[in-house]
């Protein structure tokens, strides 16, 4: 039988339809097929999802099982399609209710016991759901707060495989994290709070900041070591205007991506601050983006 869930592949910043297809009870020597252009991290989702599923009360299929990544020419990576295959295969062995299925985008790391963990480019994930018209996001409870900025798109957090099922066989309620509460809009505490009040002397470095920041421009500082180069640059962001929520979104979209915001160090609704090595290449700084964000 075939089942079908729905989730998504990062292409640099921006999420794309992927659906995962599953089909249990074919003929043949029973052994699992993955398809559709899947890197190492996604081939061995096939282990992880076996030994979560017989961890978490399911039985597994003794047949031979083709799981298919569509579309088939966009290269999938990463471990964040072990939830959405696992429950394509509950569901191709009428294990779980499909009936809503496609009303979801669903994506999560399985472990060995069926408990989820935090997948990077879920921010993305809500945007593309929203676009889509989808009901929700089924993601770990860790990645969650992020993708619940995302206003219009209700984000369901589940913290194990078994959770999820009853999720969607109506067995457990699921309340969606709210907006406003995503931990995303904390401020920093006391202690890692920086000011550019702080910066004592240097006042012809203090007046070329402010009119930089004033006026959007860039700034080059040229200095012996332990002048105070880095230190003022790390306080710039602090004598800048707070973000808008669009610009939040851009920011973040961007560290989920390289997955940075699974730290909660970098939990706090403020502007970024990038401090490459002077050993970095060209590539890897003009990659890595600027090291103050003042989008205009």
């Amino acid at each position: 039988m075939l089942g079908i869930t729905q989730s998504a592949a990062l292409v640099g910043v921006d999420a794309h339809l992927v659906q995962v297809e599953v089909n249990t009870g074919e003929a043949g020597d029973p052994r699992f097929i993955l398809v559709g252009l899947p890197d190492t991290a996604v081939k061995e989702s096939q282990d992880r999802v076996l030994s979560a599923m017989a961890n978490s009360g399911f039985r597994t299929p003794a047949t031979r099982t083709t799981i298919n990544l569509a579309p088939g020419g966009l290269r999938k990576e990463g471990p964040a399609y072990d939830l959405p295959i696992a429950l394509a295969i509950l569901v191709s062995m009428k294990k779980c209710e499909d009936a809503e299925l496609d009303n979801f985008l669903i994506a999560g790391e399985l472990s060995l016991s069926g408990k989820t963990r935090p997948v990077k480019g879920t921010l993305a994930m809500a945007m593309l759901a929203k676009r889509l018209g989808k009901r929700g996001l089924i993601v770990p409870a860790e990645s969650a707060d992020e993708a619940a900025l995302v206003d219009g798109v209700a984000i369901y957090p589940v913290e194990s495989l078994d959770e999820a099922v009853r999720f969607l066989n109506h067995e457990h309620i699921i309340k969606p994290l709210p907006t406003n509460q995503s931990s995303f809009f904390q401020t920093p505490p006391e202690s890692q709070r920086i000011d550019f009040a702080e910066v004592k002397g240097q006042q012809a470095v203090r007046r070329a900041v402010e009119i930089a920041v004033s006026g959007g421009h860039n700034l080059l500082m040229i200095g012996s070591p332990g002048s105070g180069k880095s230190m003022i640059a790390k306080r710039i962001p602090t004598i800048m205007p707070q973000p808008q929520i669009d610009e939040f979104l851009e920011i973040l979209s961007i560290q989920s991506a390289a997955g940075t915001t699974l730290s909660s160090d970098n939990r706090y609704f403020q502007r970024p601050f990038r401090s490459p090595h002077h050993t970095i290449s060209d590539v890897g700084l003009l990659g890595g983006g600027s090291i103050v964000s003042n989008k205009r």
